[in-house]
C-alpha cells in the first residue's frame, strides 16, 4: 500500500500500512470499547418505556380532555408522537437521547418518524424531490414496503378464513 500522508499532526510520517485485512479486523477489534450488553438493554427498556408512558399519558389527555373513547383516541396520539419526535429531530436532541438510549428509541413510532425526518434534513440541500423526497424513503422504505406486504397478505387470510372484518 502506499503511504497517506507525509506527516501527522505530531510530525513525524506515517508508516506505510502492511496489514491484510484479518489482521486489520484483529487490530481494530482490540481498540473497540467495550459494550456492556446489561447496561445497554436497560437503558434500551427505560427510554423506550418512558417513549411509551408518554404516548399513554398524551392518550389520556385526548380521552379525558377531548371526549374521545380509546379507540378514536389512538390516531391523534400516534400523531403527536410523530410531530414531538420530528420537532426533537430537527432541534438535534432526538439524536443525542438515541445515541445514548440506543435501541429504545428505535422500536416505538417514534423511532420510525427519527429516522424519516434525518435523512430529509440530511438531504434537504439537494432539493425537493431529488433529495429529500429520494432520500428519506432509503431506511424507511424497507419497513413501508414489507407492512404493506404483512398487511397484504394477512387481508388474504382474513378473506380465505373468513375471520376479522365483521364486529
Amino acid at each position: 500500500m502506499t503511504k497517506l500522508s507525509t506527516s501527522s499532526a505530531g510530525g513525524r510520517p506515517y508508516k506505510k500500512m502492511s496489514m491484510s485485512p484479518k489482521e486489520y479486523q484483529d487490530f481494530a477489534k482490540m481498540r473497540e470499547p467495550s459494550r456492556s450488553v446489561l447496561t445497554n438493554c436497560i437503558k434500551a427498556f427505560v427510554i423506550g418505556g418512558l417513549i411509551c408512558v408518554l404516548g399513554q399519558f398524551i392518550q389520556e389527555l385526548y380521552i379525558n380532555l377531548a371526549g374521545m373513547d380509546k379507540k378514536a383516541a389512538s390516531n391523534p396520539t400516534v400523531a403527536t408522537l410523530i410531530f414531538i419526535s420530528v420537532v426533537l429531530t430537527s432541534l438535534g436532541i432526538y439524536d443525542k437521547i438515541g445515541q445514548w438510549a440506543g435501541a429504545g428509541t428505535a422500536v416505538p413510532v417514534t423511532g420510525f418518524a427519527n429516522s424519516m425526518c434525518s435523512a430529509a434534513l440530511e438531504h434537504r440541500s439537494e432539493g425537493l424531490v431529488l433529495g429529500v423526497g429520494a432520500n428519506m424513503f432509503k431506511l424507511a422504505g424497507s419497513v413501508i414496503v414489507y407492512g404493506t406486504v404483512a398487511a397484504f397478505f394477512v387481508g388474504i387470510g382474513h378473506l380465505i378464513f373468513g375471520t376479522g372484518g365483521n364486529h
